[in-house]
């Protein structure tokens, strides 16, 4: 019988948007990030993100350090607020639908992002995605570290966390349907049996011409 799984990145895939940037501005906003410089070195990074050259350690060092200091109670508490009032509109329409149409069919999905996990874990539960697997990071004193816990989620890294979430797994998926924007997804698409590209970047698109990938365009 077929079981198919759906996979989907996060950021400008599902959301119009990147969601740590919007985290980071959010907390420029409520005075927790107030290094000076702080929105200026985030586009920086994410520049190289979007050319598939960042270094996740030195990102995450810059990201974590306003929350450094914080009880991961208080950082979820934020989180959630950052979800409801700033991310959830900017979710694209196709993907409301398909997620709504794949939950009535049954069928399972996992998001997967290199966003760090208390963040994609919360976006997940409000789009209705249960699985969300980002990158976990090291608890020191009920406080989040920089230090990865484990295999990031970035580039070949989500082959790794997905196989790794396909081990634990009590059942066997017939096929991958996987659903991406950018060159830094380009292994993840190539491992998948479909791959989508939802708006993707140029030089993701410059791969599309495949069998079995799909170029969509999502507003």
């Amino acid at each position: 019988m077929s079981r198919p799984l759906y996979v989907f990145d996060m950021d400008e895939t599902l959301i119009n948007a990147d969601c740590a940037m919007i985290w980071n501005a959010f907390m420029v906003e409520k005075g927790i990030a107030n290094q000076p410089g702080f929105i200026e070195q985030d586009q920086r990074l994410m520049r190289l993100y979007a050319e598939g050259k960042m270094n996740m350690e030195d990102y995450l060092e810059f990201s974590m350090a306003p929350v450094a200091n914080m009880p991961i109670e208080q950082v979820s508490a934020l989180v959630d607020e950052c979800v409801e009032t700033r991310i959830l509109a900017k979710q694209f329409r196709q993907s409301k639908s398909l997620i709504e149409q794949l939950s009535r069919d049954g069928i399972d999905m996992v998001m997967i992002s290199a966003s760090v996990t208390f963040l994609v874990a919360a976006v997940g539960r409000r789009l209705g995605i249960g699985n969300a697997l980002g990158i976990d990071l090291v608890v020191r004193d009920n406080r989040y570290t920089a230090e990865v816990d484990g295999v990031a989620s970035y580039r070949e890294g989500k082959v790794t966390r997905l196989k790794q979430w396909l081990n634990a797994q009590p059942q066997s998926y017939s096929e991958i349907h996987f659903y991406s924007d950018s060159i830094n997804d380009l292994p993840l698409c190539e491992y998948a049996d479909y791959a989508y590209l939802v708006n993707p970047c140029p030089q993701l698109k410059a791969h599309a011409d495949r069998p079995n990938w799909t170029l969509l365009h999502w507003d």
